[in-house]
């Protein structure tokens, strides 16, 4: 891989993919290719070839989809499976016409069984039902991961990379209650406690079920290496964690330090948990030799931070 191979990171104004521009950039790979949505609509079939026909990228990493939390994927399901399904089809077909020589796809934890064996080992794909909170968006991105083996099957070659990422926070993140993931949603929700003097707080299920959480940054990291690495023969796909998981509750309390907030959390039986621990097995990831190494209370307080400086500017994190 040169430092001036073209590189289209399709989703890079997002959590995942923002994080892979300024890995390679840092790397001073100097010939990234990025287009805003406005500009190209990855569903559009014709606007995704002619963008390949036009630029002909050597490496593609695909962090662009429809993402969001309980509510979002209980409320907008149809959107979720159109989304990805033609976003997955669109950049995955124009790829391998336009040759290029290696390519990453996230796919996501949720495609796992609900109820699967701990940690998660890539064999259990497809042993039993996803979480039926999240089953349109599980199947979409499991349809992604097939389509990646499927062509290196047809072809010959492995040049389709599907990874599976557990729980990204970070940078960049989605902040909005309604539509964020767990951990953003609880930084903002905290953080409004925390200034409008609330004495408690009421959270989502019981608190038990258990999540591993990466930073966007130990990802980049994964991203380069397997672009930059032998993955000829490698066992796809691969698990990307950090091994270790904390409750819901756990989490809450974190955050709730994080940001200063000394009120009271309380939690509402009568909503949904979803699945009770994703914990992933990514041993075939770590023997390739990527490690995990941003600390996950520091990479809290980075992203709070950033939650600051980016969405409000308000004030700086608080020390504990």
């Amino acid at each position: 891989m040169n430092k001036t191979d073209k590189i289209f990171v399709a989703g890079h104004t997002g959590l995942i993919g923002s994080a892979v521009v300024l890995r390679l950039q840092n790397e001073g790979f100097s010939n990234l290719l990025m287009i805003s949505h406005a500009d190209m609509d990855l569903t559009n079939a014709a606007a995704v070839d002619h963008f390949f026909d036009e630029h002909s990228p050597d490496y593609v990493v695909l962090a662009a989809g429809r993402v969001g939390g309980i509510i979002e994927n209980q409320t907008y399901p149809a959107d979720f499976m159109n989304a990805n399904l033609a976003i997955q089809l669109n950049v995955l077909k124009a790829a391998h016409h336009a040759g290029v020589r290696k390519l990453i796809l996230f796919a996501s934890s949720c495609m796992y069984p609900r109820d699967c064996p701990q940690p998660m080992a890539e064999t259990a794909l497809l042993s039993g039902q996803p979480e039926p909170t999240s089953l349109a968006y599980a199947i979409s991105k499991l349809a992604g991961m097939q389509m990646c083996l499927a062509y290196n099957q047809q072809y010959g070659e492995q040049r389709f990379i599907p990874v599976i990422p557990n729980s990204a926070f970070g940078p960049n993140d989605n902040f909005d209650p309604k539509s964020g993931h767990v951990l953003s949603s609880l930084i903002r929700r905290f953080h409004e406690a925390r200034q409008t003097g609330a004495e408690s707080l009421t959270l989502w299920g019981s608190g038990t079920p258990c999540r591993e959480f990466i930073h966007s940054n130990d990802i980049a990291d994964a991203c380069i290496a397997l672009l930059t690495g032998n993955t000829s023969t490698l066992m796809l796909p691969l698990n990307l964690g950090t091994g270790k998981d904390v409750s819901i509750r756990e989490l809450a309390e974190t955050i709730a330090r994080v940001i200063g907030y000394t009120g009271t959390i309380k939690w509402d039986t009568n909503k949904p948990d979803g699945a009770p621990r994703k914990l992933l097995d990514s041993s075939r990831l770590l023997a390739f030799g990527w490690n995990p190494a941003v600390d996950f209370e520091e990479g809290l307080k980075d992203t709070y931070q950033w939650y600051l400086d980016n969405i409000l500017n308000t004030e700086p994190v608080h020390e504990s």
